[in-house]
């Protein structure tokens, strides 16, 4: 059957139209509309700017979509839509198009949690994937460890107490002057640095929890960067960058490997916009060779936000009975996890 999927929790508005059945993962369309040359002016996403912008490329994104995958609405057998969690306006833009959409045609509804797409990306890049599993979600607003009994039911068993990672990375990439988005930025600028030049603290909580924090790491790096302006130092931008991401990325890594072995999982997932960073990509790999485990990822253009990871997502939905009605609403909060 066919999926029409449909994003816009944040800054890009997407669409994609997948097939998925009988073992088919295939992705006939992923569209997707960036606003980051918008956003780089202010440095990071504008919430009210973000909604206007979803507004003005919904309609066009979605028929782009079927255009692009060479069918129409007839052809759908589902809508899926991320309802939560994210910015509420971005989202609401999302949801009443689908709703709209599914009710003019009489089609099925599916409200997507944003994180369970995220995951759900892994599919479509891993075919013969599935549960149970271990999910590292990390992303600009989310670190979390999941532990995923079925396509539907995660169980968070970890995760960061304040700051998300990639809001770390990009906060300090910002103040080093570095171009929106900082995260991805600092990911290149890494490779030209000492990561042992600067003694940054770990993320990692203490051994009797799968928990992070990154406000710390952060307050460091700020205070550090400036203490050197105010004794007029030059800042070694490349070893701020290597040894701020050996940290967050070596406490990441710590707390996944913590998590497989309570757990005694044998698969692990890693996914989120942060899974496209390569340090940490190829920590994990090294961490699950190690230990032996099955290590799967999107493929980095899956990694960001995209209807084709909702539209897998929804499929699993679908096949649950989860469906939405016209009175499915919005929420800025992980609300059904």
């Amino acid at each position: 059957m066919f999926i029409l999927g449909m994003e816009s929790s944040c800054d890009e508005t997407s669409a994609a139209v997948v097939e998925m059945e009988n073992g088919v993962r295939q992705i006939r369309s992923n569209i997707v509309a960036s606003q980051i040359e918008t956003h780089r002016l202010y440095g990071g996403v504008v919430p009210e700017i973000a909604s206007r912008a979803h507004i003005e490329a919904v309609s066009g994104i979605v028929y782009e979509a079927l255009d692009t995958a060479g069918i129409g609405v007839k052809d759908l057998g589902a809508v899926a839509v991320t309802a939560f969690p994210g910015l509420i306006g971005a989202l609401l833009v999302g949801v009443n198009f689908a709703k709209s959409l599914a009710y003019s045609r009489k089609l099925p509804l599916v409200a997507v949690n944003h994180i369970h797409g995220h995951v759900a990306a892994a599919y479509l890049s891993n075919p013969d994937l599935e549960p149970p599993f271990l999910a590292l979600v990390v992303s600009g607003g989310h670190t979390s460890i999941y532990r995923v009994e079925s396509y539907t039911d995660f169980m968070e068993i970890g995760g960061t107490r304040d700051d998300a990672a990639g809001e770390a990375f990009d906060k300090i990439g910002r103040v080093i002057g570095l171009p929106y988005p900082g995260g991805a930025a600092l990911d290149k600028l890494a490779y030209e640095g000492d990561a042992r030049a600067i003694a940054f603290p770990s993320p990692a909580l203490g051994k009797e929890t799968l928990d992070l924090s990154f406000s710390g790491i952060k307050t460091s790096a700020l205070n550090y960067l400036n203490g050197m302006a105010q004794k007029g130092e030059e800042i070694n931008r490349a070893d701020v960058a290597a040894s701020y991401t050996y940290q967050i990325v070596r406490a990441i890594t710590q707390k996944a490997e913590a998590a497989l072995v309570q757990t005694g999982m044998k698969t692990l997932v890693l996914a989120g916009g942060v899974a496209a960073n390569t340090h940490l990509r190829a920590s994990l790999e090294k961490m699950c060779a190690r230990n032996r485990v099955a290590l799967a990822m999107p493929e980095r253009a899956l990694c960001g936000d995209n209807g084709a990871m909702i539209a897998a997502a929804g499929y699993f939905e679908y096949l649950r009975g989860n469906f939405a009605d016209t009175s499915l609403n919005a929420s800025a909060n992980d609300d059904g996890l």
